[in-house]
């Protein structure tokens, strides 16, 4: 209720944060419906206990191999869920970065990676089942070996409003 006063009296700010969107190859229909996530887009193993390889290039530069169970992509709203419980950094809010978080990876010498939000990220994910995972935020999809996968920060930001005394290192601190 104190929200919605300060609200219809003006004493809120806006924060934009950067959502991300997927688009494979082929494309896959159930993902071009609502291509969109907020925290982050993961891909991981499925049905098997085995690691998969996940390809990755940054702008079509040759990033990493990562053997692991998966590989996370997220927003700095997302990197204080997903990401962070794999061992990735919390990144506030207003910086224009994602990070690339490999979920139990194999390889002694990987860790996570932060690039600009302005990048294309491409991931192509071989193991020994025929189908691994993605999921967006909440939801998750069964995807064929050897699909080609895009992200990049979408075209529009999501707008959150705040109080204006609310502090993002306030939240940190008290979680």
């Amino acid at each position: 209720d104190a929200m919605l006063d300060d609200i219809t009296a003006g004493n809120y700010t806006t924060q934009e944060r950067s959502i991300l969107e997927i688009k494979t190859e082929p494309t896959l229909p159930e993902l071009t419906e609502f291509s969109l996530a907020l925290n982050e887009i993961s891909v991981s193993r499925e049905n098997t206990t085995s690691m998969v390889t996940i390809n990755t290039k940054v702008n079509e530069a040759y990033v990493n191999v990562y053997w692991a169970d998966g590989l996370v992509v997220a927003t700095p709203t997302g990197s204080t869920g997903y990401s962070l419980s794999s061992g990735g950094p919390i990144i506030a809010p207003e910086t224009k970065s994602l990070v690339l978080t490999p979920i139990a990876p194999h390889n002694l010498n990987v860790r996570p990676l932060v690039v600009a939000d302005n990048v294309n990220i491409n991931i192509h994910v071989e193991g020994r089942g025929e189908t691994h995972l993605i999921s967006l935020d909440t939801r998750l999809f069964s995807v064929p070996m050897n699909t080609s996968i895009s992200i990049q920060k979408a075209a529009n930001p999501i707008v959150f409003i705040r109080p204006k005394q609310h502090s993002f290192f306030d939240t940190l601190r008290n979680k």
